[in-house]
């Protein structure tokens, strides 16, 4: 595990280093879907076992466990782009999303919400843990 960390700590700031030249940072989970992050304004963190990518479109959180492959790209998403934690997709992750992920696990519509951004521990499995994650991710937010 120690190297893995020493590792993605290199690897992200060789990912700062390079992002001037590239238009998206990719990352491919070990489940085959692929998030799309644009490098504008990024900023890369590691903590507590996920990968942080911070950028002009807000917050991506993916859990490290689940890179398969990160790379950059010129080429945009030819898949639906989300953010972690937009169970709603309304384009901002806030309360409405924490209400939303608990109708949905209390029984509700899961037409109503995006099951990946609501898989907010990346552990592809939509349940309590990711409310205590989502509202963890809101009340350590920087206020905008």
């Amino acid at each position: 595990m120690k190297k893995t960390i020493i590792t993605m700590l290199i690897a992200l700031v060789a990912i700062c280093a390079s992002a001037e030249t590239y238009s998206y940072l990719k990352f491919t989970k070990t489940n085959g879907s692929t998030v799309t992050c644009s490098v504008e304004g990024i900023k890369v963190t590691y903590d507590n076992s996920n990968i942080i990518v911070t950028n002009a479109e807000g917050t991506t959180t993916i859990a490290l466990a689940d890179v398969q492959d990160m790379y950059f790209s010129n080429e945009g998403s030819t898949t639906p782009t989300y953010k972690v934690g937009d169970v709603n997709m309304d384009g901002d992750v806030n309360i409405a999303d924490v209400t939303a992920l608990i109708d949905y696990l209390l029984g509700g519509d899961a037409s109503a919400i995006n099951l990946n951004a609501a898989d907010v521990t990346g552990d592809s499995e939509v349940n309590i843990g990711d409310v205590t994650s989502l509202i963890d991710m809101l009340l350590s937010s920087t206020p905008q």
